[in-house]
């Protein structure tokens, strides 16, 4: 995977002797779309604002493109688009005079790029309307095409789907995924665990300030998976075979066959040995869990 794009090591923030964020670490890498998560008040934007430099974090590195925020913040965040909560714009101009507004600033390469970067976000047919008139899921893409000017290696968004419906979600979905595609890091932060699922790569689940689990998305999936439903013949042969390669010994009835927890390696060693048997093995199928599954798990049933 190469050198992560974004880095971040012992990550602490202290307010008034009351600690918000505790050794916070985790990698994200080129072109990976990664979900940071957790329930209320569990630090996610405390440690967003630390990433972006709007807070200074009490100990703890962030490096980001090979740059220490703390020591290089310029040439950090150099590489570095974001919209933490919501996108300022002024709806009063149009979607090309408030991406000018910033553009001007970052000099006329940056202005150069607004056509572009439109197309690339799919506005460009709204472009010169007056942002007044955009729709919710219009504003969020021009907020990302206003982070999108410098052309960042790393793009960090909290937040992004608050308050859009679920065509603006997938069409978010689509674009994000996009970006990662042609090489772009994607930070999300987000309370929607389906939608994580569907769209990211890793997550890392926080609470109380502090990490607890981070993975890709689809083997803490498959960790929080454990029951396989087995549908085999004759059932009492079954089941003693089966009990040997459970988990935890224990295999309960289940729609005509059973269900215990086993890992992978136990799934295949139980069919082969069902196999040897004479057994008629009509199904083993694994119940995948979710992603909420995974959060509730290691949250104790906290709310996003």
């Amino acid at each position: 995977m190469g050198e992560p794009v974004l880095s971040v090591r012992g990550l602490e923030k202290q307010v008034r002797g009351r600690t918000l964020v505790k050794d916070v670490s985790f990698d994200v890498y080129r072109g990976q779309v990664f979900g940071f998560l957790g329930p209320n008040g569990a630090g996610k934007t405390t440690t967003i604002r630390m990433l972006v430099g709007l807070i200074r974090p009490s100990r703890g590195q962030v490096v980001i493109n090979g740059h220490d925020l703390q020591k290089s913040p310029s040439a950090a965040l150099r590489s570095v688009g974001c919209i933490v909560e919501n996108p300022d714009l002024y709806p009063y101009l149009s979607g090309w005079e408030n991406l000018y507004q910033l553009a001007v600033m970052q000099g006329r390469a940056a202005v150069e790029r607004i056509e572009r970067i439109a197309d690339l976000v799919h506005l460009s047919d709204r472009l010169h309307d007056k942002v007044r008139t955009y729709s919710l899921g219009m504003r969020q893409r021009l907020g990302i095409a206003q982070a999108l000017l410098c052309e960042p290696k790393l793009l960090i968004l909290d937040e992004p789907t608050n308050g859009l419906d679920p065509a603006g979600i997938h069409e978010l979905r689509s674009f994000l995924r996009d970006l990662a595609k042609d090489g772009m890091s994607v930070f999300i932060s987000s309370h929607l665990l389906a939608e994580i699922e569907l769209l990211c790569d890793s997550v890392a689940i926080i609470r109380g300030g502090t990490v607890i689990r981070t993975g890709s998305v689809d083997a803490l999936i498959t960790e929080a998976s454990p029951m396989v439903v087995w549908r085999v013949e004759p059932s009492d042969t079954a089941r003693a075979v089966l009990e040997k390669y459970a988990t935890d010994g224990v295999v309960e009835p289940s729609d005509g066959g059973f269900h215990a927890n086993m890992t992978d390696d136990a799934v295949a060693a139980a069919a082969a040995e069902l196999a040897g048997q004479g057994c008629r093995l009509y199904e083993v199928t694994r119940r995948r869990a979710t992603l909420e599954d995974v959060f509730l798990q290691a949250t104790g049933g906290g709310t996003t």
